[in-house]
């Protein structure tokens, strides 16, 4: 079970665990927080990302209207991931384009996971899917649904 620890002021989060490398994502110091991401940003240039003190890079998308519009890729070594919005409360692990299993967080720093019986996860995948879903969040509206909700805003 990993152990999580998130500091939404500071904009640091630290996935460690028995068995598992040490994930750690930092937002860059003094920059402002946006209050609807756990981190704080979603800006790859104001984000660092380490697995077990080696760098690695994440490029999380802007998050739109769209549920891919919400994912997040990152890249350790020569493994892509990708985390994308599957439902409205969860998401999507993938690892080199293969499906590993669903995550669920509200942005509390606690992290749920249902890991496919045929999909070999590796401790690598735990501990980077669970920092992932911790540092954004899990889940979104259908785009239609959010086009409804722009549109109802609009009518007066």
């Amino acid at each position: 079970m990993p152990n999580i620890t998130l500091d939404t002021g500071a904009g640091t989060l630290d996935v460690t665990g028995p068995g598992l490398p040490h994930v750690r994502l930092v937002r860059e110091p003094g920059t402002e927080r946006h209050p609807h991401i756990p981190i704080g940003t979603r800006d790859p240039a104001l984000l660092t990302l380490t697995v077990d003190g080696r760098p690695a890079r994440i490029s999380p998308a802007k998050g739109r209207l769209s549920r891919r519009s919400y994912r997040v890729d990152a890249r350790v070594g020569d493994t892509r991931y990708r985390l994308v919005p599957c439902s409205y409360g969860e998401s999507r692990l993938l690892r080199d384009g293969r499906r590993l299993g669903e995550l669920e967080s509200s942005g509390d720093g606690r992290v749920t996971a249902d890991w496919r019986e045929d999909a070999k996860v590796l401790a690598q995948d735990v501990a980077l899917g669970t920092a992932l879903a911790a540092a954004f969040g899990t889940g979104a509206q259908p785009m239609w649904e959010t086009a409804l909700d722009v549109v109802t805003e609009l009518i007066p």
